[in-house]
């Protein structure tokens, strides 16, 4: 792992930053007038779609064989389907940042599940990251249970969601692949986008895209070829070798961005709650993932 960030990787990274904290609002604005399965599934599967067609022309192996087929499955189970599905019905029950502040307490569940199933050592920073994810949890439960209109189920869907990340992103650590990561993972988003869309048939009503708005069909287009094509794009470049530091600071920035871009997008306002939890939930992130001082 390189430790030097060069220029093209600092774009990239401050890109993808903000790239993937606008998709929180512009998800709130698809789900104006859709249903949250149909939009997953649509949009899923049409950005898989170019993802295929993209590393098909980088000349890697395509096809899986055999028990790659369980990988794909076994990783794509929490990784895709379980935090993608469950963090769409956050967003729909939240306001955008505040489901963009709960879904990046990601990086906490991730080093507890290794520490109690994995036998990875507890720190005092890990303890530090866990108070502080907590405290934030707190502040943004007990603002929804005041609110006459307020979604603690909501709360309860992004740390599902968020706790789904955090298990695959142990799994995809700990397994033995023989397909390249990048072909793994459009794997698993097309076969997502398969389950999604008998999901989305068996429980929702079907869409009318005559009736659609402007702003539906932005949301949309935003999320099929900008969150699940561009910035995706953007982060297999990036993922091999990016210091750890960096893609931390990344993280951590991505629900900052998230709050501040839907005060333009959708219109909403935080409150003081949802900026103190972002700062205990950047402080997590910065616990969990950047590496420590050298002495």
């Amino acid at each position: 792992m390189h430790t030097h960030v060069t220029r093209r990787q600092l774009w990239g990274m401050l890109t993808l930053t903000l790239l993937w904290g606008m998709n929180w609002p512009m998800m709130k604005l698809a789900l104006e007038g859709l249903t949250p399965l149909f939009f997953r599934a649509g949009t899923m599967a049409l950005g898989a779609c170019w993802l295929f067609v993209y590393v098909g022309r980088r000349g890697e192996r395509l096809r899986p064989r055999g028990r790659e087929w369980l990988s794909i499955v076994g990783l794509g189970l929490p990784n895709v389907l379980g935090w993608h599905t469950l963090s769409i019905f956050g967003v729909q029950a939240l306001a955008s940042g505040r489901a963009a502040i709960l879904g990046f307490t990601m990086p906490i569940f991730t080093v507890l599940i290794g520490a109690l199933f994995f036998g990875e050592r507890i720190t005092p920073r890990v303890r530090l990251a866990v108070l502080s994810a907590a405290l934030a949890i707190g502040l943004l439960l007990w603002h929804e249970l005041q609110r006459l209109s307020g979604r603690p189920t909501g709360v309860a869907w992004m740390l599902s969601a968020a706790f789904c990340w955090g298990l695959g992103i142990v799994l995809f650590r700990r397994a033995q692949m023989t397909l390249s990561a990048t072909v793994t993972t459009v794997w698993m988003l097309l076969l997502s986008s398969l389950v999604l869309w008998v999901l989305a048939l068996a429980l929702e009503p079907l869409p009318q895209p005559t009736g659609f708005s402007t702003r539906l069909w932005l949301g949309l287009a935003y999320a099929a070829f900008i969150n699940y094509g561009v910035a995706q794009l953007i982060w297999f470049g990036l993922a091999r070798d990016l210091p750890p530091a960096t893609s931390a600071m990344s993280v951590m920035a991505i629900p900052l961005v998230g709050t501040l871009s839907a005060t333009f997008i959708v219109g909403e306002m935080p409150h003081w709650q949802d900026w103190l939890a972002m700062v205990f939930v950047m402080l997590a992130i910065a616990s969990v993932l950047l590496p420590p001082q050298k002495t």
